[in-house]
């Protein structure tokens, strides 16, 4: 089968598309005749030698398809269903990937879309949950805007919390319709936030990594009612927790958001989709930081 992989770390000039062998799945596990796989900024950091130093690499996490085969002991879903979710071993972007979790795609949905979702609903949902936000929250949300933002403010408003996010002021009509209340980051942040929120915010989440811990930090009363997922040496300084997937992950998000996406309570747009030949484009528009939106590759 056709994958994406690289033999050597450097730029996305590395990225190759190769036959490897097709996989299956093991007890628990499913196998998909991939459609469409989502791209990540863990894509990169992989290729450029930041994560497994191992030779070569497949890429991709996340993927949506139709399944073709199961693993011993699964149960709730059958060859033929469309499905979304993680491939633990890093090798969804390919013609057939083997999932670890996985639930249905909504009906409302097409591959693109679906791909898409996995990573960033159990980011969101995660850093959520490690923060405590529920019913009479209100939580500022650093970085609103971009795909973990957008989906940790829906997230949030689907919870009963208050939504404070900050984002650039062309990001504000989209804000206000996930449900936040905007406000602009930069030398003027804390004022703003405070305009909206004269008491402060109880809890922030920092999604951005643009050096506002302190400014967070102050807002809410104390580093323990700061998560940052973007800046690991501010949150050592600041004494603030940094979310990291092998502390736990919110897998149980991937089969909640379907109810929320089929009654109009969350969404996540796609910037743009490229077919996996051109996988080595994507990464240079990802890390460029042109496109809002999650990028998707389409595999006939």
């Amino acid at each position: 089968m056709k994958a994406a992989q690289f033999s050597q770390f450097g730029g996305p000039e590395v990225l190759e598309i190769v036959d490897i062998p097709q996989p299956h799945p093991a007890s628990g596990q499913i196998r998909i005749a991939v459609r469409a796989a989502g791209v990540n900024a863990s894509d990169w950091k992989k290729r450029q030698g930041l994560m497994d130093q191992e030779l070569p690499q497949t890429m991709g996490y996340e993927a949506a398809g139709i399944v073709d085969e199961l693993g011993e002991d699964v149960t709730g879903v059958a060859i033929g269903d469309r499905v979304f979710g993680f491939s633990g071993g890093g090798s969804a972007q390919a013609e057939s990937a083997v999932l670890d979790y996985y639930a249905p795609i909504p009906s409302s949905l097409d591959f693109a879309a679906a791909a898409a979702l996995p990573a960033v609903v159990e980011t969101a949902a995660r850093g959520l949950d490690q923060l405590g936000v529920g019913d009479g929250s209100t939580v500022l949300i650093n970085g609103a805007s971009g795909s973990v933002g957008s989906a940790a403010v829906q997230l949030a408003v689907a919870r009963g919390a208050r939504v404070v996010g900050t984002g650039s002021p062309g990001t504000h009509d989209y804000l206000r319709t996930l449900g936040a209340e905007p406000v602009a980051y930069g030398d003027q942040m804390t004022e703003l936030v405070r305009a909206v929120a004269p008491d402060g915010v109880d809890l922030a989440l920092d999604v951005a990594g643009s050096g506002v811990l302190p400014e967070l930090i102050d807002l809410t009363g104390s580093p323990d009612q700061v998560i940052t997922m973007a800046d690991f040496s501010g949150a050592q300084e600041y004494g603030v927790r940094f979310s990291r997937g092998d502390s736990g992950r919110a897998i149980y998000a991937l089969a909640q958001v379907g109810s929320l996406i089929e009654s109009g309570k969350f969404s996540l747009p796609i910037g743009q989709t490229f077919p996996l030949a051109e996988v080595a484009e994507a990464h240079r528009v990802g890390e460029s930081g042109r496109v809002r939106g999650k990028l998707v590759l389409l595999i006939d």
